[in-house]
């Protein structure tokens, strides 16, 4: 995220969707009035990331994702206050991804009692870092494991010739965001606790094998320079001019980016089949997304219990 406004944004968004969410059974009016009021939010959260990622992160895909989560989040809020009550199930799955994201994002490191606890974030990063070296390593490749600019041990030191070449493994690239997402979904719907660990254990093994596997990919292709393909087009298209950048853009930005769509997809699925209740978000989002009704439940053959 950009800076501590951001921060505060997005703190301030949550605990207004976890407020409203959990008041429901006290007052109906006015958690309804609460969750909605946290959709908008949610709408100017997405809003102040556009130019994040379009401009800074010179992403197309986050860029553009970004720029539609803020109609459909305002369009939730409007179904939500119109009585599609059960947009009370995504609202409760976005408190807790926010829940679960947020402290990795936000909390810095601090002393306790004379205790350093270091950085969520820092610990995170570092442990992805250290186990994609090992997995670059293994594919017979040896750049040197260095402090980058955070100030954690997170950052993969390569040369052209002569040419410094570092690639950091920031927050975005632990898979947590994915990981929250799924978390969130699974725990918001009502279902037997066992089935909620069976999702969660397909689900996030799946993710994290393959998000590693993803910054090994990353890694060796920027740090080698494997894919400096159509050099002058792609510095055109992601804005930039150095082409040290190409294989980097590629890689990431292109083809990791648009393959963690499809992976998504099919993680879902396989979830859903356990925990057949998340039918109801994925409906609602498909209506925000459409206008029309779907009956998923007929579709794939599952039997949703309710939720």
């Amino acid at each position: 995220m950009p800076g501590v406004l951001s921060d505060a944004l997005a703190w301030a968004v949550i605990l207004t969707f976890v407020v409203g969410v959990f008041s429901r059974r006290r007052n109906e009016r006015a958690a309804r009035y609460l969750t909605v009021a946290a959709w908008v939010g949610f709408a100017v959260f997405w809003l102040q990331l556009v130019p994040h990622f379009a401009f800074v992160h010179k992403s197309y895909v986050e860029g553009i994702l970004a720029v539609i989560a803020v109609p459909a989040s305002l369009y939730v809020g409007y179904l939500l206050f119109d009585g599609r009550d059960s947009l009370y199930v995504l609202s409760r799955a976005v408190a807790a991804m926010g829940v679960i994201y947020l402290p990795f994002e936000t909390i810095p490191a601090f002393t306790l009692l004379g205790i350093a606890v270091p950085a969520p974030r820092g610990v995170l990063m570092e442990t992805v870092a250290a186990q994609t070296g090992f997995l670059v390593n293994a594919f017979g490749y040896h750049p040197e494991l260095i402090v980058g600019d955070q100030g954690y041990l997170n950052t993969f030191l390569f040369f052209d010739g002569d040419h410094r070449l570092t690639v950091e493994v920031v927050l975005a690239c632990t898979g947590l965001g994915s990981i929250a997402i799924f978390a969130g979904l699974i725990s918001a719907v009502k279902a037997p606790l066992r089935r909620k660990l069976r999702a969660m254990a397909i689900a996030v093994p799946i993710i994290y094998a393959l998000n590693l596997l993803r910054t090994t990919f990353i890694t060796i292709a920027f740090g080698k320079q494997y894919m400096q393909w159509f050099v002058d087009e792609i510095l055109f298209l992601f804005g930039a001019s150095d082409p040290y950048m190409v294989s980097f853009f590629i890689s990431d930005r292109i083809i990791s980016q648009l393959l963690a769509v499809v992976v998504l997809v099919g993680i879902t699925y396989l979830v859903v089949r356990e925990l057949p209740e998340l039918l109801t978000i994925i409906e609602d989002v498909l209506f925000v997304v459409t206008g029309d009704e779907y009956d998923l439940e007929s579709e794939l053959g599952l039997n949703r219990p309710g939720v």
